[in-house]
């Protein structure tokens, strides 16, 4: 039932161009900014960062980097690094020090936010907080914007939760985030930037959520995928958010953005056609429908990265209204793009690391569930 053969992607000379600036968007013909900005990041070495900090020294600006010191770039321009950790609330090396703005990417610990505000509220003059379409209260609502309620914490005390507490509770990811929101416009009242991100993709991303599509469709084959191909979905380049966060900063532009895309709506069949076209790539799909996937026990997102069922309580899931965050400059590159060099990517690092992707199903998963499709006399391909 699966093909064996190793796709041999031809790349584009975009996604080329993209891969030897490690992800920079445009290259050499990033313009300057219109003024010079001091600009501390706060992480900067995950996933977001490295694309912040390349394009911000590309448009012109000073970066100084606050982390533990775990991982090293070779930057294109000057980089200040400053250590700390803010798990045992050691910021001492931001003391005395100012900032035109301060972007904070990691954050989802309220504490960590309350501890960068009594550090910095009078230190820089805008605080850009990376939050998460998760902060929501619920998901059943089509083209809900920002002014949706957010998620209530309901634990004893948010200032007290840990990395190890979030790890043994994951529900709490979306609750703590708002609590973190609340912490930053509380700091930082009138220059407060909260960007919701919804799902990130791009070269560099370690949660394969995307990744496992154009990992898949390259292998070719029969490949199964999700509902009836008209379920929306939303995601944003990492480059695109992290591009735009900068530009946020040049302008100065404060409030609540839903940070997801494409600019038009997009479905899951249009997704993977895109994925397909741009690899180059011949596989069949196989639809199944989201009643017989939740009989074998394939869930919707992890299993199925991507997708959601648009229906119940996930019917609003990826189809947040973003005319906020377009109006304020945020724009995209074409999903070809980011398929391509999301493949590229991935097929540079470690062999152990392509043996086992973080999402998705694995090939007997996948093939059990085919067969059980077909047994039931279903079945669509295309």
């Amino acid at each position: 039932m699966r093909s064996n053969r190793r796709a041999v992607v031809k790349l584009s000379g975009v996604a080329l161009a993209g891969l030897a600036s490690r992800g920079l968007a445009l290259g050499a013909n990033i313009s300057s900014a219109p003024r010079p900005l001091r600009i501390l990041i706060l992480g900067g070495t995950g996933f977001i960062g490295p694309h912040q900090v390349r394009y911000a020294l590309s448009r012109g600006h000073s970066i100084t980097l606050y982390n533990r010191g775990r991982q090293k770039e070779d930057w294109h321009g000057p980089v200040e690094e400053l250590l700390g950790d803010r798990n045992t609330r050691d910021l001492k090396s931001l003391q005395g020090r100012n900032w035109d703005v301060c972007i904070d990417n990691p954050t989802t610990l309220p504490f960590w936010v309350r501890d960068a505000g009594l550090a910095l509220h009078d230190r820089v003059k805008q605080y850009i907080f990376i939050s998460t379409v998760s902060a929501y209260a619920e998901n059943k609502t089509a083209g809900a914007d920002e002014t949706a309620p957010l998620a209530q914490y309901s634990g004893q005390d948010a200032m007290a939760e840990t990395q190890e507490t979030l790890r043994a509770h994951p529900a709490l990811y979306g609750p703590l985030k708002a609590v973190s929101e609340h912490e930053a416009q509380r700091y930082f009242p009138g220059k407060a930037t909260i960007v919701r991100p919804g799902l990130i993709a791009g070269p560099g991303d370690e949660s394969d959520r995307f990744t496992y599509w154009p990992v898949r469709l390259s292998r070719g084959g029969e490949v199964l995928a999700p509902g009836d191909g008209s379920d929306p979905i939303q995601l944003i380049d990492v480059r695109d958010l992290a591009e735009w966060t900068i530009r946020l900063a040049e302008s100065r532009t404060s409030g609540v953005f839903n940070a997801t895309g494409p600019a038009r709506p997009m479905t899951m069949r249009e997704m993977l056609a895109t994925i397909v076209s741009s690899l180059q790539v011949r596989p069949t799909l196989t639809w199944v429908s989201s009643q017989f996937l939740e009989v074998q026990h394939i869930e919707a997102w992890r299993d199925m990265p991507v997708w959601v069922p648009a229906q119940g309580d996930t019917a609003g899931f990826a189809n947040r209204s973003i005319q906020r965050a377009l109006k304020a400059g945020l724009t995209f590159r074409p999903l070809a793009t980011t398929s391509v060099d999301t493949l590229a990517w991935f097929q540079q690092q470690p062999e152990p690391r392509q043996a086992k992707l973080k999402a998705g199903l694995i090939p007997d998963q996948e093939d059990a569930a085919l067969i059980a499709w077909k047994s039931s006399s279903h079945g669509t391909t295309g």
